[in-house]
């Protein structure tokens, strides 16, 4: 649909004529949220303000532009043919004036705001809470909220900075930036062979019981040697399977099952005989992490700085391994 026709400048109030370059641009910033959110509720939810003051500042920019830029009814909300044409433009005048400020300031400048980050609930948890403090030492000025979820989020409607991703990023549009890889065993409890012989080739774990962790094999996983690079593919039906990886740690303590999972989960209980580390020169293929946002012409000081961080606290936290290939920004991902 059409927007409304172009008014006469100076037929629009005394007020928006008069709006600062400055209140411009957040209008225009609010506008750009709003079409990326999908709904004013939302925008006002991420830009941590009211819905009343998201659609004033809507109506305050159509005046000021002499359009219509959103189709609004209760249920639906759809661009115009202008507000399209409008939130192209916006969203490169947004991200102009981002790099403008950050010249201006000079890259000497403290990073300030809050990063959002999600981060697997295990990994979180543990092996990066410690970067995450020496990040959080190091700038002051930034907050962080440290968001737990195993899987990648929906970074516009939900306005996250970046993810801590550990496998393999299949998502279109994403820059995938690869820190680290995660060793991975096979374990089990002694108490699962209760006096039985343990398994001496890969072969020999299909007949046992098997833990599943759902996130990255379910019935079936390949096996590595060390020294040969030869492969083996094995196949079970799970007794258990899970999505949590603190789970598979705990079942596979009860001993219900053979299970893989990250080297590091493992270590203690490995070493105090709690759990066996089974067939130790076979292994799953390493998983990757990654650290993905968005493709963007901008990014604010407290990302590059957190993306740089994290580049050289997670191979140095000691539970990880350096990955194999070159470290440093990918293609986005389209």
């Amino acid at each position: 649909m059409k927007g409304q026709p172009a008014t006469n400048p100076s037929a629009a109030p005394a007020a928006t004529r008069g709006a600062p370059g400055a209140d411009r641009i957040d209008l225009m910033q609010t506008f750009v949220r709003i079409v990326e959110a999908g709904s004013l509720s939302l925008a006002a939810a991420q830009l941590q303000t009211t819905q009343p003051t998201i659609s004033r500042r809507l109506q305050t920019l159509e005046r000021l532009l002499g359009v219509r830029l959103l189709q609004r009814s209760t249920h639906a909300m759809k661009l115009t043919e202008d507000g399209a044409r409008c939130y192209e433009r916006a969203r490169e005048l947004v991200a102009d004036w981002a790099r403008f400020e950050a010249d201006v300031r000079g890259v000497g400048r403290a990073p300030s705001g809050t990063l959002r980050v999600v981060v697997p609930h295990a990994f979180g948890q543990q092996v990066l809470v410690g970067p995450l403090a020496d990040y959080l030492r190091q700038y002051p000025q930034v907050a962080v909220e440290w968001l737990l979820h195993d899987r990648t989020p929906d970074f516009i409607a939900e306005a996250i900075d970046c993810a801590i991703h550990v496998g393999e990023v299949h998502e279109p549009g994403l820059v995938a930036v690869r820190l680290a890889e995660v060793p991975r065993a096979v374990i089990a409890a002694p108490s699962l062979f209760d006096g039985k012989p343990l398994p001496r080739r890969p072969q020999d774990l299909e007949s046992l019981p098997w833990l599943a962790l759902r996130t990255f094999y379910r019935n079936e996983i390949v096996l590595q040697h060390r020294q040969t690079q030869a492969r083996q593919a094995l196949a079970f039906a799970p007794r258990m399977s899970t999505d949590s990886l603190y789970a598979l740690h705990a079942a596979a303590r009860l001993g219900l099952g053979v299970a893989v999972g990250s080297s590091w989960i493992f270590a203690d209980d490995i070493a105090s005989g709690r759990l066996l580390h089974l067939l130790p020169q076979w292994q799953a293929d390493p998983l990757p992490i990654y650290l993905v946002y968005p493709h963007a012409r901008f990014y604010p000081a407290r990302l590059r700085l957190f993306a740089d961080a994290m580049r050289q606290a997670i191979p140095a936290a000691g539970m990880v391994e350096r990955a194999r290939v070159p470290r440093g920004m990918t293609q986005a991902r389209r």
